[in-house]
């Protein structure tokens, strides 16, 4: 029986021994040459084998978009609304799911020098963009049918690419079968299993204490009292800002998160931004996002700031009914929303006004408890400045880091919380004084001991109007505190300390 030495005609040998090289060559740097020759020749077919395969799914996903918007386009075909609008709406009901917009990532190696690969929802409006154009540039007589036409064109144009691909595709396999490697040897049957006998020993559980870096320090006179501001890092929080502005992280599960924050500030009637940043960013459809707007809609309205609160409703209630609404809730929503007439619009627009007007409500009914509580509460102890003399006035002078001569001054100035800080800047007194009133006395009384010694509190004679009623009154009391004895009244020193009862 003759033997079949065919089947190994598909060994690939680099250091046959029977080989020959020319007498000034050698053979061992012949035969290394060739084994990295091999070896290149490999890695670029498999790597160019796994590049057609990742291109050709961008391609099948790709392909099922471009169906979807012809079909629509031609069921908006007898439509009488504007054929950009049109198109528009179709490329809204072409999305699909915008949890499936991200292509799958490339393998290792394939597209590497790509930085970051496009969503489907970018392609296709490119696609629509380039449709556009050449429809602009035909002029057919019914753009509708000029967009399906065109529309259809590159739906042709992929589908002759993919069959490109696959014909290179099977050509490059069928040469990487040929030969048999080291990468084709894998064992056939093999199982091995391990029986483990299940812990019975209880998993301790662990508590997770959030550490605070900066936290406000308490002294022990006002542990028990909540109606006293008791440290300066206090007076750092400013009345304008909200509470959720500059929450980012896990600790608060409640607020949201920076990519919430801003899809707040996209107004409203923007249909077509609220949609793009969706596209771009579904994470912002996590139900922490509507809890944070919501939070951030109440904090708007408590401070006088309506129009941002009512925003705030509606893009957290959008949100809300994307996720409501199931996998394809958010090609749902905006193809209903932005249907003229539809009854979803109605029923929309009436729970955002009806959740607004619950969220007003409540915040003037904890304005109106809390100023009950500042009544039973009593009067609260603050330090204020004020100058002692009708005609004197209380200037503030900031150091000049630049000058050697206040350096020491300079360096008392960046001792204070940031919020006094910013205060005094202003210049303005009413300023400082409202963060004063902040902080606990005897802290308060240590800052304007400071704030005097330092120089940055000075007096100044005001310009009086001796023409004026309340003028000639100033001049009348400082003539008669001209006219009193020193001993009488003990007069207060220039920026001198005035305890006042709110």
């Amino acid at each position: 029986m003759p033997v079949d030495y065919s089947k190994w005609d598909a060994l690939e040998l680099s250091d046959d021994s029977d080989i020959e090289v020319h007498p000034n060559v050698d053979k061992r740097s012949f035969i290394r040459a060739k084994q990295a020759q091999i070896h290149q020749e490999r890695a670029q077919r498999k790597h160019h084998i796994e590049t057609l395969k990742y291109e050709r799914i961008i391609n099948d996903g790709l392909l099922t978009r471009i169906d979807a918007l012809v079909n629509s386009l031609k069921a908006h075909s007898t439509s009488n609304s504007n054929e950009d609008a049109v198109v528009f709406q179709a490329l809204i009901e072409s999305s699909g799911n915008f949890t499936d917009d991200q292509p799958p990532p490339a393998p290792a190696g394939v597209h590497a020098n790509v930085q970051d690969q496009p969503t489907y929802s970018k392609m296709m409006a490119a696609l629509v963009d380039q449709v556009k154009q050449k429809v602009d540039e035909t002029k057919p007589a019914n753009r509708l049918e000029g967009y399906i036409k065109e529309a259809g064109e590159h739906k042709t144009h992929v589908l002759d690419l993919q069959q490109q691909l696959l014909t290179k595709l099977a050509e490059l396999e069928k040469l990487e079968k040929n030969k048999i490697t080291s990468e084709s040897i894998h064992t056939g049957f093999d199982r091995s299993h391990v029986s483990k006998a299940a812990s019975l020993a209880p998993v301790a559980s662990q508590s997770t204490q959030v550490e605070l870096l900066n936290a406000p320090k308490r002294s022990a006179a006002t542990l028990n009292t909540s109606s006293t501001a008791d440290s300066g890092n206090e007076a750092d929080v400013e009345d304008a800002v909200p509470a959720t502005s500059n929450i980012a992280n896990d600790d608060y599960p409640h607020h949201a998160t920076p990519l919430g924050t801003a899809f707040g500030r996209i107004p409203s009637a923007d249909y077509r931004a609220s949609l793009q940043y969706i596209s771009q960013h579904p994470s912002v459809l996590h139900e922490r996002e509507t809890d944070g707007l919501l939070l951030q809609a109440f904090d708007a309205q408590t401070t006088s700031k309506p129009d941002v609160a009512r925003n705030c409703v509606h893009q957290a209630l959008l949100l809300q009914y994307c996720r409501a609404l199931g996998q394809d809730g958010v090609a749902l929503f905006f193809k209903r929303i932005t249907t003229k007439d539809h009854n979803a619009r109605k029923v929309f627009h009436d729970d955002v006004n009806a959740t607004y007007a619950r969220l007003r409500d409540r915040a003037v009914e904890m304005e109106r408890e809390k100023a009950e509580e500042g009544a039973e509460s009593g009067d609260v102890e603050q330090i204020q400045l004020h100058a002692v003399n009708p005609g004197q006035k209380i200037m503030i002078n900031i150091p000049d880091a630049s000058n050697p001569d206040e350096a020491d001054a300079r360096k008392v100035f960046e001792t204070f919380p940031p919020g006094l800080q910013r205060a005094l800047e202003t210049g303005e007194l009413d300023e400082v004084n409202k963060v004063l009133g902040r902080m606990g006395i005897e802290e308060a009384e240590e800052v304007v001991e400071k704030m005097g010694g330092s120089g940055m509190l000075s007096m100044e004679e005001g310009v009086i109007d001796a023409t004026t009623e309340e003028g000639k009154q100033k001049i009348k009391d400082i003539e008669e505190r001209a006219r009193m004895p020193d001993d009488d009244e003990e007069m207060g020193e220039p920026g001198g300390v005035v305890e006042e009862m709110d």
